[in-house]
């Protein structure tokens, strides 16, 4: 391992350990509480210091994002080591309320309430907010005339989840999956400033159609863009039905961050999350990095060395 500099911080590594996948899509990814749990905690030993989790319900096996169902992973996870855990929210539509309506119409506040419920025990550091909507369509999906689905995150919705991001000191994850969501990301980043400071995840893919593919070029296009819109901003890469590895050099040499894990791996892997985040730390040390401490992610958020682009 080598010391980090001021010119290159040390390197967060964050895994999302399951997503929404069925076991069919995605058959090694934990659904059950005390497999998050397990390998979480096995994640966290092996390198990384945030870990991102869907809850299930225990049984249907399906999504289902309560407070608590994620307060027994969050606290299982945190009693037997450090790291920085966040859920997911929910689903325009998906969290059960009247006011939330699947085409978006809502104010969006419903869809935060299982993140609302967790910060007011003291178990969110973190959180997502998606500044954008998109659509998720497969490239084998297409080739059948599939239609996949637009994912929703209308400019209410956001404002909603940046609120309550403020209200409780959390930080927002990002996702960047469009250029677009990045600009009125920084924007409304600009215009609510009580809400802590965003992490920017570019988001690639080999298998989706949004965005980018996780080449050199796309990365330097987000950085061109990171560095107007939301100059010396954490950021990192990550993605869905994805292998960021090449990247990871990169990433390293020009200060940012990395996420892996079976959320965002290609579907079907046949790597586990430690395998994931094994291979992620390798990379990262193999570019000249270090792999951050919890302490070290908490530390740069606070205004100490947060990232470069």
């Amino acid at each position: 391992m080598t010391t980090d500099s001021p010119a290159r911080p040390a390197t967060w590594l964050e895994v999302a350990l399951n997503g929404p996948w069925s076991p069919k899509q995605q058959p090694l990814a934990p659904v059950a509480a005390e497999a998050i749990i397990e390998e979480g905690v096995a994640c966290a030993e092996a390198g990384a210091a945030i870990l991102h989790v869907h809850a299930r319900d225990p049984e249907t096996g399906r999504q289902r994002d309560d407070a608590d169902l994620y307060a027994p992973i969050i606290e299982g996870i945190r009693a037997r080591c450090d790291a920085i855990v966040y859920p997911t929210f929910a689903l325009a539509g998906a969290s059960g309320d009247p006011s939330d309506p699947a085409d978006g119409s809502g104010d969006g506040r419903q869809r935060f309430a299982a993140v609302d419920a967790l910060a007011r025990r003291g178990l969110c550091e973190w959180m997502g907010v998606d500044p954008g909507s998109v659509n998720f369509a497969l490239d084998r999906q297409v080739a059948e005339d599939r239609p996949g689905f637009v994912y929703l995150n209308p400019e209410t919705h956001v404002r909603a989840g940046l609120a309550v991001a403020a209200e409780h000191g959390l930080h927002p994850g990002y996702a960047i999956y469009e250029p677009g969501f990045l600009r009125l990301g920084a924007a409304l980043a600009a215009r609510l400033p009580a809400a802590p400071q965003a992490i920017y995840r570019f988001m690639f893919s080999d298998g989706f159609l949004f965005g980018f593919p996780p080449a050199p070029y796309a990365l330097d296009a987000y950085l061109a863009l990171l560095a107007d819109a939301a100059p010396a901003a954490p950021w990192m890469v990550a993605g869905l039905t994805v292998d960021v590895g090449p990247l990871i050099g990169q990433t390293v040499e020009r200060g940012g961050h990395v996420r892996v894990g079976l959320e965002d791996a290609p579907l079907g892997s046949d790597l586990s999350n430690l395998d994931w985040t094994r291979r992620a730390t390798r990379a990262i040390e193999a570019a000249g990095g270090r792999v951050a401490a919890p302490a070290d992610v908490r530390t740069a958020l606070k205004g100490e060395g947060v990232g470069d682009a």
